[in-house]
């Protein structure tokens, strides 16, 4: 089954509303350049609410170090990192007893094999944006995420993602979890319930009829 991860949570009210219209895991941006920027000391007191079977994910960009990143990790409280920025492998290793999640970016340039660098849990594949780092809605190019298959044991697929186009992203790249964000807000920051719930059914459902 398909991991469901919602990405870009600022408030208990959408955190709880995602959880019970199915996420498997909620992502928390860390990142202060983005909209959707929450403290660690905030998103604490949201997933302290959480049920336990929820994977709390902090979204980190290009931290000074691997301690200063721990150091807010253990402060919000999330049990993976995601490291959606410019970080090195020996930047990766350094990080010791926890589920690391790398985001390469699909671009000009991309070469699937380095993902073979990486010493991580899991790989997404996300939008190019150098600015924005996530959270964009422009969609990759699938057939170039399939191509990292090979390469990783848990392929996230992130960019642009939505109800109306995730059952066919899923059925090109089969990824091991998708991620998805902007498609499912009002305003950034600020999730549509409905969208959500659609967002869940759309990948349940395809799922669901795969033989």
């Amino acid at each position: 089954m398909t991991l469901i991860k919602i990405c870009g949570i600022t408030n208990l009210d959408d955190a709880l509303s995602a959880v019970d219209a199915g996420a498997d895991a909620l992502g928390f941006n860390f990142y202060p350049s983005s909209p959707r920027y929450i403290t660690p000391a905030a998103a604490r007191r949201i997933i302290d609410e959480l049920p336990d079977r929820i994977l709390s994910v902090g979204v980190f960009v290009n931290e000074a170090t691997p301690e200063t990143l721990e150091r807010l990790a253990t402060e919000a409280g999330v049990t993976a990192i995601q490291l959606h920025g410019d970080e090195s492998p020996q930047f990766c290793s350094a990080l010791r007893d926890r589920y690391k999640i790398k985001v390469l970016a699909i671009r000009d340039d991309f070469d699937a094999r380095q993902a073979l660098s990486y010493d991580v849990q899991a790989v997404m594949v996300d939008t190019f944006d150098r600015k924005a780092r996530g959270g964009t809605g422009r969609t990759i190019d699938w057939s170039e995420a399939r191509r990292l298959r090979p390469f990783v044991s848990k392929l996230f697929l992130a960019g642009g993602l939505s109800p109306e186009n995730v059952g066919e992203a899923i059925a090109v790249v089969n990824p091991y979890a998708v991620d998805a964000c902007s498609a499912l807000e009002i305003s950034p920051g600020k999730k549509d319930s409905e969208r959500v719930r659609a967002f869940v059914r759309a990948v349940r459902g395809f799922r669901a009829s795969v033989p």
